[in-house]
């Protein structure tokens, strides 16, 4: 790339040929002047100069991976060539890791077993706003194959998904193409339960990230997945790519026909097509024991009838899996049927909701649908089951999202408070930031502990046994991360201060998010639903 020096620049000082530094790097705004948000006067007035401080005051990293970049022309002499990137393009494909320990090895590894010196800090830095293991502390839960999986999923986050996720958001749509680049990488399979499923591996349309067979992956590495994605900060990005996917897969994938496999798991997995978990009801949400649905025997079919709402992906998914009330009250009477969009009576509807914007909630009606019973997943009557079972998986799932989403929070409001300056001095020089983020860190910290400590029986437990021992503790996790997220979401907004209440600019992660909190504090389980049924498992462990 051209190299210019600070004198050269300095040339270029007018509005009629405007240039300015930021970074080390050069760039013609001539012609973007009157496109400003700002307006033009604020670029001309550092027309020839370094605007790099005024740059970071005003503006986040996605501003200059998106909008910033195509106008770069070169960097000054003694700074490193900078190759810009004008929009999301294909990351190359990652070398297979040739040392990962296999699923059957003991996790003896530390960290600076694995990788030394500089390599064994990974991520930008900021204090707590990566898990400890990214930053020297030795773990018993990872390998190598964690570690380079680590690797190539930040780098296809931090270029293809993080600098376009408000342009997005705002348009309230994800481009199919995304989830299509999301499906070519693998990790479509790695978070949907797939990857785990020896029962579908020869379905898996891609290879998984990382180079990673399916012998060598673990539940570690689907949290890695999902904990990497989550950190664009954006929850309806994060439900548009897999928010359906990750909950209405496992019950195909453990209970369907092997026909039913064949066509849904490939073509869901490579973003072709989507599929959506519709149980909830307008009157029936946690009590799914007592949802209304009804799917009625007719001979070689049900006849299936009812509504469901806040479905995610629901809006633009090709298939439902439904659960439907085909015996007698209670939880004995629910089936689980698969639901394609093409059979004749069924219709979706966006719902306009407060945040994960993009993510597809919607008003589903079943009116008369005719559904083969070649579409029923598992056995009749068995569907209440089947949702427990699959319940663990889901939640875990919302954990893993938002506490990573805390974090996010947390690392914002960290860089903001390094340079914005109150009453003379940065903001994290004022004992009162220092205490929000106290509270906000050791929340965050002891979540992430205890979750780890779950994964870790989610790996070595025998899976029939899982539901029973691990069912209460989930529960009472997930409703210990949503209210950490919350209470992060709100403490990063208030260190913003107005930057926070608008939607947009430096603060436009902490401004989504804050608005997306309840998406997660009340799906998968309701909050105060949460608390009750930890506490209420517990109990059947102890005679009164």
């Amino acid at each position: 790339m051209q190299t210019y020096t600070v004198e050269q620049v300095a040339q270029h000082n007018n509005a009629k040929d405007c240039w300015i530094i930021v970074d080390d790097k050069v760039f013609d705004v001539t012609k973007f002047l009157s496109e400003h948000p700002g307006g033009k006067k604020v670029l001309v007035k550092m027309a020839g100069k370094d605007a790099s401080q005024q740059f970071k005051n005003f503006h986040n990293d996605a501003i200059m991976q998106r909008v910033g970049l195509p106008m770069q022309i070169g960097v000054i002499a003694s700074s490193t060539p900078a190759t810009p990137t004008t929009s999301a393009t294909p990351a190359t494909p990652a070398t297979p890791a040739t040392s990962a320990t296999t699923r059957s090895s003991p996790a003896t590894y530390t960290i600076s077993d694995i990788v030394s010196g500089a390599e064994s800090k990974f991520g930008e830095g900021i204090p707590y706003g990566d898990p400890s293991w990214y930053q020297e502390w030795n773990s018993p839960y990872y390998n190598k194959s964690h570690i380079e999986l680590r690797k190539v999923m930040r780098e296809f986050v931090d270029k293809e998904i993080t600098p376009f996720c408000h342009e997005w958001s705002e348009a309230k749509a994800i481009p199919r193409s995304v989830v299509k680049r999301c499906g070519e990488i693998g990790m479509l399979a790695a978070i949907s339960g797939a990857a785990s499923n020896p029962s579908v591996a020869s379905l898996l349309p891609y290879p998984l990230p990382a180079g990673l067979t399916t012998d060598q992956f673990d539940i570690f590495h689907e949290f890695i997945c999902v904990d990497e994605l989550s950190r664009c900060g954006s929850g309806g990005l994060v439900w548009a790519v897999e928010g359906g996917l990750a909950i209405a897969l496992p019950p195909v994938l453990n209970f369907g026909s092997d026909e039913m496999k064949k066509e849904v798991v490939p073509a869901v997995l490579s973003g072709e097509k989507f599929i959506s978990l519709a149980i909830t009801e307008p009157s029936a949400g946690s009590d799914v024991a007592n949802l209304t649905t009804s799917a009625k025997d007719a001979g070689d079919h049900f006849i299936l009838n009812g509504e469901k709402k806040w479905i995610t992906q629901g809006a633009y998914a090709d298939y439902y899996v439904v659960a439907a009330r085909t015996g007698g009250s209670g939880m004995a009477g629910i089936s689980l049927l698969l639901v394609p969009r093409t059979l004749q009576g069924v219709n979706a509807r966006a719902m306009d909701c407060q945040g994960m914007w993009g993510s597809g909630t919607s008003y589903i009606t079943f009116e008369d649908v005719k559904v083969p019973k070649t579409n029923l997943i598992g056995k009749l009557n068995h569907g209440f089951k089947y949702i427990m079972t699959n319940f663990n998986h889901e939640r875990l799932g919302i954990v893993m999202q938002a506490n990573r989403l805390a974090r996010v929070c947390i690392e914002e409001a960290f860089k903001h408070s390094l340079k914005r300056k109150t009453f003379g001095q940065p903001l994290i020089q004022h004992p009162v930031i220092r205490n929000k983020f106290g509270h906000c860190i050791r929340q965050v910290e002891a979540t992430h502990a205890w979750l780890e400590s779950i994964l870790y029986q989610v790996k070595t437990l025998p899976h029939e046994t899982q539901a029973n021992v691990l069912g209460g503790p989930i529960a009472l996790l997930k409703a210990q991360s949503t209210q950490t997220f919350e209470y992060c979401a709100r403490e990063a907004a208030q260190i913003f201060g107005g930057l926070a209440y608008t939607r947009g600019g430096q603060a436009e992660k902490v401004e989504r998010l804050y608005r997306e909190v309840r998406a997660y504090a009340i799906p998968g389980g309701s909050e105060e639903i949460m608390l009750d049924l930890g506490v209420r498992q517990t109990l059947k462990k102890v005679k009164l």
